[in-house]
């Protein structure tokens, strides 16, 4: 479910140039994050895969993926992106999320660093 916005800056990749300014919806529970084709075709990101998506109300949906460098107040990471056509809202998902380090908090709203586990590792002593 969808409860807030935040802004991010989409690139092709970390190094790229050109960017663009996005305004998300922020949906923990979606999978991968949608931004409009139009923003996509001006930084040159092109689509790769095509794959099926389901809708809230169950109807099965086409649409193109690709990958995409995303950046939020310094930090960034890169993630599968969802052309999104006419209609369609920018929507941040999960997948985004964790690639840069963000969780997001449900109560106040907002985004917060992540704490990152790794399994099977000694601390130092």
């Amino acid at each position: 479910m969808g409860i807030t916005t935040a802004i991010l800056r989409v690139r092709e990749h970390r190094k790229s140039e050109k960017f663009a300014d996005v305004e998300f919806l922020i949906d923990s529970g979606a999978v991968y994050s949608v931004v409009p084709g139009k923003i996509l075709d001006e930084l040159e990101i092109e689509p790769y895969r095509e794959m099926s998506f389901a809708l809230a109300d169950g109807t099965s949906i086409k649409r193109k993926v690709s990958s995409a460098y995303f950046e939020f107040e310094g930090e960034g990471g890169p993630a599968p992106v969802v052309y999104g056509e006419e209609g369609d809202s920018p929507l941040l998902g999960a997948t985004t999320l964790e690639s840069i380090g963000l969780v997001l908090n449900p109560f106040s709203r907002t985004l917060h660093p992540m704490r990152l586990l790794m399994a099977g590792l000694k601390a130092d002593k």
